[in-house]
């Protein structure tokens, strides 16, 4: 089975930048859709974005488009989310996950929480103004 790990959230200023990293661990993440997911205090967890096994294909959240970016290493069995001009409302514990069943990557498929069976401890990524 597969561990992920994630890393790179802290304290940032509103306009800062940060990236995010999640180290996989107990077999190759190469074939697997990786995602990213949010969730703030008395929220329910949200989609951020997502990346194809090969990198080809990428889906953001409206709200983060432009800022965050989703890019994976798979020699690295690594997957990153660089995140800049942050904002206060992109403050949450941010969580990423694998999918290993090769389902289609549409945009329903990719932003529903449920589709992955893989999920880190998550990281805190707080912004203040």
């Amino acid at each position: 089975q597969v561990q992920l790990v994630e890393s790179g959230g802290g304290l940032v200023q509103a306009g800062g930048s940060l990236r995010l990293s999640c180290a996989a661990s107990g077999r190759s993440i190469s074939s697997d859709l990786m995602g990213w997911f949010r969730q703030a205090p008395g929220q329910e967890r949200e989609f951020v974005a997502a990346i194809s096994r090969n990198g080809g294909t990428t889906f953001h959240a409206d709200s983060v488009r432009g800022r965050f970016t989703i890019s994976r290493d798979n020699a690295k069995n690594t997957v990153y989310l660089q995140m800049i001009t942050l904002k206060p409302e992109d403050t949450a514990v941010y969580y990423c996950a694998a999918q290993s069943q090769p389902l289609r990557i549409t945009n329903r498929v990719v932003t529903t929480d449920h589709n992955y069976d893989y999920w880190g401890q998550g990281t805190q990524v707080t912004v203040s103004s």
